[in-house]
């Protein structure tokens, strides 16, 4: 039985907002609510919500309802719609939409209106999503935290006092608490795992050239953001995550980087790398704990786990810091100036202190590695197509702990090296929620696998998500 905003799932009367974007599609596509009805519904949550976390510092339903209208009419002429047919939507506010600024969280880009989408926002239009918002991130969006000097402060949803991750930060609070079924995040150094992670959801980052991202109102990026940044889907389930990269992944060659993959890829075994010591990487005792408990459950489910040394994080992180450094440097170092914002320059200053050098001659040096550690990972994927490794040395940090002092801002940087490393290869990963604590605190693992096998991300995470208790939105308790 159907009521407005109201329908019966699994005995329970649930309002639109609180399902996932796959049972919203489906039931939109078999008429049983109408676009106009999913949107009311958003925009009643948003209102409700978002005060109190501030994930979402600008709306978008006066665009989302012009969209919604089209729906309905296309619908109603039995016409065929997109995989993301009826779905809320929310898109980083780093990312062009047209009319609407890409502040990257920036004063100095308040009136950077875009006058062209981004291939993203282009690829959920043409999948028929509908876009309800856009989402906060850290100034510059270069911290595992979010807050900025326009558009304030995101709290994380299960808990006040501690990240909500970042930089996509407001992607995955607003996912959480059910603005939006899906978030959008970007991704060079975990901005879609960690959030994903500190809120308690899943989040994808895809491998380089699977999902199509440029923004129109930017100079092209230098070569690090070009090989290591990607867009990718923040979600409270796998088949969110699997719908969501299959709508962004539609070919759009203006991203000269992106690749068509065959769907028909080689089957690989069941095995799995359990990596619970990484070189480099102090990782606490609960989080180890964690693992373990995911293996076992794994391997009750058929999985072959095989808990061994993993390849080298650390060489691979230090790497990627001269790409990121080096092209922040080139490219945001007057910027980060001009902006004048006390947090972004703190974590810039201590950020150069981990990597001063980044001559002509380190960049070349840092290319050259890309290929040499490359291919020693890529043999140690020839035995194991997976790794199950921590998302972070510690459990979600404390709020702004990186900027409190420079031995917190250490802390924070050195607990990160399962989140740096992994994009300087074009590597996809999948940060896995598996828990809340009692002190309402996530838990999550990290996968890992070789480019363009999402797929084997995907397949780890039904199999894993039939062993833990369903994620749903969730209201804050303060």
């Amino acid at each position: 039985i159907f009521f407005k905003h109201i329908i019966l799932r699994e005995q329970i009367m649930a309002e639109i907002w609180e399902l996932e974007a796959n049972e919203i599609s489906n039931l939109f596509k078999s008429k049983k609510i109408s676009a106009i009805e999913i949107l009311n519904s958003s925009e009643k949550r948003f209102h409700e919500i978002n005060p109190k976390i501030n994930a979402i510092p600008e709306d978008t339903f006066e665009y989302a309802r012009k969209i919604a209208r089209n729906l309905d009419e296309k619908i109603s002429r039995n016409q065929k719609t997109g995989i993301l047919a009826g779905v809320p939507l929310t898109v980083k506010i780093n990312t062009d939409q047209i009319g609407f600024a890409s502040t990257n969280g920036l004063n100095i880009q308040k009136n950077l209106i875009a006058e062209k989408d981004s291939t993203i926002v282009q690829n959920i239009q043409n999948a028929d999503g509908i876009i309800i918002g856009r989402s906060n991130t850290p100034a510059f969006s270069i911290r595992w935290f979010t807050n900025n000097s326009i558009h304030g402060h995101t709290l994380n949803p299960h808990n006040n006092k501690i990240t909500p991750g970042g930089s996509s930060g407001g992607a995955a609070a607003a996912t959480a608490v059910g603005i939006g079924s899906i978030g959008h995040g970007t991704d060079i150094a975990g901005s879609i795992r960690y959030p994903a992670y500190a809120c308690g959801i899943h989040g994808l980052r895809p491998s380089l050239g699977r999902v199509p991202m440029i923004n129109y109102s930017a100079p092209d990026r230098l070569i690090g953001g070009q090989i290591m940044a990607v867009s990718g889907p923040l979600a409270r389930s796998i088949k969110d995550l699997d719908i969501a990269l299959q709508a962004m992944s539609i070919e759009n060659y203006d991203d000269p980087w992106w690749t068509p993959v065959s769907k028909k890829l080689p089957e690989l075994p069941k095995k799995i790398a359990l990596v619970t010591q990484i070189k480099g990487l102090k990782i606490k005792n609960s989080v180890v704990d964690n693992l373990k408990l995911v293996a076992k459950k794994l391997e009750n489910s058929g999985w072959e786990i095989e808990e061994v040394d993993g390849p080298d994080f650390e060489e691979v992180a230090h790497y990627q810091a001269v790409l990121w450094l080096a092209e922040f440097r080139r490219s945001s170092g007057m910027a980060i100036k001009n902006e004048n914002n006390a947090d972004a320059l703190f974590v810039f200053e201590q950020m150069s202190k981990k990597c001063p050098d980044t001559s002509i001659e380190k960049f070349m040096d840092a290319l050259q590695q890309r290929a040499t550690l490359g291919r020693k990972w890529s043999h140690f994927f020839d035995h194991y197509p997976l790794i199950l490794c921590p998302v972070s040395g510690d459990l979600p940090f404390e709020d702004l702990k990186d900027v409190k002092s420079t031995n917190d801002f250490d802390y924070v940087f050195s607990s990160m090296l399962p989140q740096i490393a992994p994009p300087f290869l074009g590597l996809p990963g999948l940060s896995f929620c598996n828990g809340i604590s009692k002190d309402n605190i996530p838990y999550g693992v990290q996968f890992l696998s070789r480019r363009f096998r999402e797929d084997k991300l995907l397949e780890v995470g039904y199999d894993l998500e039939n062993c833990f208790s369903k994620i749903t939105a969730i209201n804050p308790k303060f």
